[in-house]
């Protein structure tokens, strides 16, 4: 039977004043791994130049992503994110969290999940599609799940991923999303040693 995240654990994550400050560190922490490797294209030094975003579901302060240039060609670099799960307008948390909630959910339950979350119904769709689509068929995932000792049932994703890290602890949900981090950028190396060799091996619950 597939445990998901209850409905109570995701509310006091939302309401939670310290997940964004913990959050917004770890995602400090990357950019510096990735501005101290410098430039992946020319070798240059990386200066900041971070870009807009409109993140619905997490704090109003995170109206800027984390990315760099290049001095001399104006490459540009941005570091993994726990806080913006790629492109996706909510923040990374919600679409993780909401989208293990809706695994099993009967249609009143997801009704009112969804006028709570001002969240439409074709974007719930979107995301499930998502989870379980693209990401199973992306070059990290088809790496990532090799490592976990028994098979993880990708039709309902993400729940079980939540399942295996404890999400119900504040570390292993920080834990899940730095795990997904690789995911949420095309331009940083240190994001794409995640999809194979020894750097792949960084630290998830192998169960």
């Amino acid at each position: 039977m597939i445990k998901k995240p209850k409905r109570e654990m995701y509310q006091t994550y939302l309401a939670d004043k310290i997940l964004p400050q913990l959050l917004e560190k770890v995602d400090l922490d990357l950019a510096e791994e990735c501005r101290e490797a410098g430039c992946q294209r020319c070798g240059d030094r990386l200066h900041w130049d971070k870009y807009r975003r409109k993140p619905r579901g997490g704090p109003e302060s995170w109206d800027r992503r984390n990315s760099f240039t290049c001095a001399q060609n104006r490459h540009r670099t941005t570091p993994p994110s726990v806080r913006f799960l790629g492109p996706k307008v909510y923040v990374g948390v919600v679409v993780v969290l909401v989208a293990a909630l809706m695994h099993g959910l009967k249609p009143h339950r997801v009704k009112h999940l969804r006028q709570h979350l001002h969240v439409d119904r074709r974007t719930l769709r979107h995301w499930q599609q998502w989870w379980t689509g693209r990401f199973v068929e992306g070059a990290f995932w088809k790496a990532a799940r090799a490592r976990f000792m028994s098979p993880v049932c990708e039709s309902t994703l993400p729940t079980q991923l939540c399942e295996r890290f404890g999400v119900e602890r504040q570390d292993r949900l920080l834990a899940l999303l730095r795990f997904l981090s690789p995911i949420t950028t095309a331009s940083c190396l240190c994001g794409e040693d995640f999809e194979g060799g020894d750097s792949s091996r960084r630290s998830c619950p192998l169960t």
